[in-house]
Formats: structure tokens, sequence, C-alpha cells
């Protein structure tokens, strides 16, 4: 999914929060703080998402979302940038990135599974490619509860969709494991490369079959027994 959110008008904040609040917050060390000075334009608290503002029941592990707005000064930005923010604020962010150079503004969506408590799932932040910024946005996801709404909004950034009733961890520990994969069938065909016999050939090429065929299953829209 490529297109960004249009975010309701009942939750917005726009409040500009300080750089250096953010990295004091993170007890962030030199190197990250120059990530913020020579990446960051500015970071705007842009909307609230939660009971008050949607009329949406908190979860069980999720009662408010909150949309940073992260302007860049170049075209990329570190994720030890948004890990730090995401460290400063305890509930969980969906962030907008913006990048533009005079004649055109791109935007692009992202953000890591964070946990009730304020922990991330590991490093990972999951995003969508960058997007014009005149391209429609499309309206809020439906859902039943908080919980179910932050997994709409983070389900759009994963490499592969959602299996129905898939849990949202769940769904992230199957992207873990397609990373895995993925790297291990990388391995075994540079290896197959440059391996001279024939039976290590033909050995390289089962182990690459059988992992392609779970890369296959765990990528597929569907569970291969749901089909």
């Amino acid at each position: 999914m490529t297109e960004l959110i249009q975010w309701p008008e009942t939750a917005k904040v726009d409040r500009v929060i300080p750089k250096e609040r953010l990295y004091a917050e993170a007890s962030a060390g030199a190197a990250l703080k120059q990530r913020f000075v020579d990446e960051v334009q500015r970071v705007r608290w842009a909307y609230k998402l939660g009971e008050e503002s949607l009329r949406l029941a908190p979860g069980e592990t999720v009662t408010e979302i909150q949309v940073f707005v992260v302007d860049l000064k170049g075209s990329g930005l570190d994720k030890s940038v948004l890990a730090s923010i995401d460290k400063a604020i305890p509930s969980q962010i969906i962030f907008e990135l913006r990048r533009e150079d005079g004649l055109w503004t791109e935007q692009a969506m992202t953000a890591a599974y964070k946990r009730a408590g304020g922990k991330t799932k590991g490093t990972d932040y999951f995003r969508t490619g960058w997007i014009s910024g005149d391209q429609p946005r499309v309206p809020l996801p439906t859902a039943l509860d908080m919980d179910g709404l932050y997994t709409q909004l983070l389900g759009r950034l994963l490499p592969h969709p959602l299996w129905p009733a898939e849990k949202l961890s769940d769904a992230l520990d199957r992207m873990g494991r397609v990373r895995g994969l993925n790297r291990e069938v990388a391995a075994l065909e540079k290896k197959l490369r440059t391996e001279p016999q024939l039976n290590r050939k033909i050995e390289l090429r089962r182990q690459i079959k059988e992992r392609t065929t779970v890369l296959d299953e765990l990528t597929a829209p569907v569970p291969s027994n749901k089909e």
C-alpha cells in the first residue's frame, strides 16, 4: 500500500517539538545529536489519535498513537534518529518523513512496532516508498479499538500483507523469518556460483529450492492452508 493517510482534523495537534528536547530525553550521545543537526530540519507533533479525538476505545496495549512529521534537510534519515524519538515518547508513533527540493515535495510513512510500555521490537522500521506530495490521501482505516487501528496502520507498512486474522506480532515474526531465509538463499547462491563439484552443486540447489518454497509460503497473500 503506497498511499498516505488523511489524518482526521479532530486529532490535529500541529506543535513543533524542539530537537534538543528529543535527544535530551533519549540520552543521545554526540554522534546522534549530530545526525539531528545534519539530517533533521524540524519535528512536528502533527496528530494525536485516541479515544478523545477518534471516539475509539483504548486497546489492551495501545491507548494513543502519535503522528510525527519529520522534515528532512536532505534526501534520507538514519533510523537511529527515529529510534531515539521512539525512546523519548512512550506511546506508539507513526512517522511521516517529508523532503522537498523547491519544485517538488515527497513524503513517506514509517514506523517500528512498539509494544506496551514504549519498547520497540527490534530496530526494524517498516516504511512506504517516497510518495509525491500532491498524491491524494486515503481515509483512516476502520477498526474496533486502538489496538486494531495500530495493526491496520503498521500493517500497511509491511513488505508483505497481513494474513486474515493474523496478529501483528505474528506478522512481524513472519517478516523476520522472511529476512533470514532471504539471507540464507543469497549465501547459498553465492556458494553455488563458485562450487566446482557436481554433487555439491546438486545439494546446494536442493537447499535453495527448499528455502524458496518456504519463502513463497511465508510471502503469499494468505496462508497456504487457507487458499
